[in-house]
């Protein structure tokens, strides 16, 4: 299966971004969700229990993206709050709070059972954000999608909330191109567990 080369930085976002759906296509097709669902449930959980949040932003994870959902049902077991964000027209984010979700690994937006929704001030009810993206280097540089949601959202969250980057563990890279409006973020998440970054929310990686 084809993998990211990180030692050959991407010259703009444009040829990051081709680069890390092509290979996340390849993953999704490789039979590899149920392993990294159970890796992200596992080590998700111990983070959240290890900062003693009450409430998380999450998300619905595409078929390509890591997997969400078992890790979605763990936090609500445990009585953790999930919030998860409702894309609006001009790109802004709203949560709703997740009442259930579904068995499986992959569940849709529209499968998941939502109360109220939230304004965008709502994020500053989490005491975690856990947000998607394609890659984030070393020094906490976060690419995504393109669309600004998460650069957008992040400013509302409460003072000194971390920020964690959900990732299969090889978009964990050395460099991704970035701009000075880019938000960055305290550590990455993967099936293999947490990274911080220096300076950051749990120390270094």
């Amino acid at each position: 299966m084809a993998r990211l080369t990180p030692a050959a930085p991407w010259p703009d976002k444009k040829s990051a971004r081709k680069a890390v759906r092509a290979a996340r296509e390849e993953w999704s097709g490789s039979g590899e969700r149920p392993t990294a669902a159970a890796g992200l449930a596992h080590h998700g959980l111990a983070l959240a229990e290890t900062l003693g949040v009450r409430t998380v932003t999450l998300y619905a994870a595409w078929p390509t993206e890591p997997p969400t959902a078992p890790l979605t049902r763990a936090l609500l077991d445990a009585g953790v709050r999930v919030l998860v964000p409702l894309t609006q027209p001009d790109l802004s984010l709203h949560w709703a709070p997740v009442e259930h979700c579904p068995e499986g690994d992959l569940v849709d937006l529209e499968e998941l059972a939502l109360g109220a929704e939230l304004p965008p001030e709502g994020v500053a009810e989490a005491g975690l954000v856990l947000t998607p993206g394609l890659a984030v280097d070393r020094t906490g540089h976060r690419l995504g999608q393109g669309g600004g949601c998460y650069d957008r959202t992040l400013p509302h969250r409460s003072p000194g909330t971390p920020v964690v980057t959900m990732l299969h563990p090889h978009e964990l890279v050395e460099e991704v191109p970035h701009e000075a409006h880019d938000q960055p973020v305290d550590g990455v998440l993967t099936a293999d567990g947490v990274r911080w970054f220096d300076g950051r929310a749990g120390g270094s990686p």
